[in-house]
């Protein structure tokens, strides 16, 4: 027998946020660190882009971060900037032939 899937339900990140008391949108930012293996995934219906959802075991790794994004405000903001970074636009080279 192959792998079996424990999984038998998830929980939406928006009923995650009420249930710990944390704004939608900064939580959707913490859980972005978070793989597959940590118990975060997306839920897809149709005509949907899909919706991030947490396993039980995701919602305690989720409250992990949590604490230390709360003990370091900082990360985001430093993701951020990594990010934008990379995506930054090259300038123009010289025109020089």
């Amino acid at each position: 027998m192959g792998h079996v899937n424990k999984v038998s339900h998830v929980f939406t990140l928006g009923h995650v946020a009420e249930m710990l008391g944390e704004d939608e949108e900064w939580l959707f930012e913490v859980a972005e660190e978070m793989d597959t293996e940590d118990g975060q995934l997306w839920v897809v219906g149709v005509g949907e882009d899909g919706v991030m959802a947490f396993t039980d075991d995701g919602i305690e790794n989720l409250k992990n971060l949590i604490a230390i994004h709360k003990d370091d405000p900082s990360i985001i903001g430093e993701r951020r900037q990594a990010l934008a970074a990379m995506i930054k636009p090259k300038t123009e080279e010289s025109n020089e032939v």
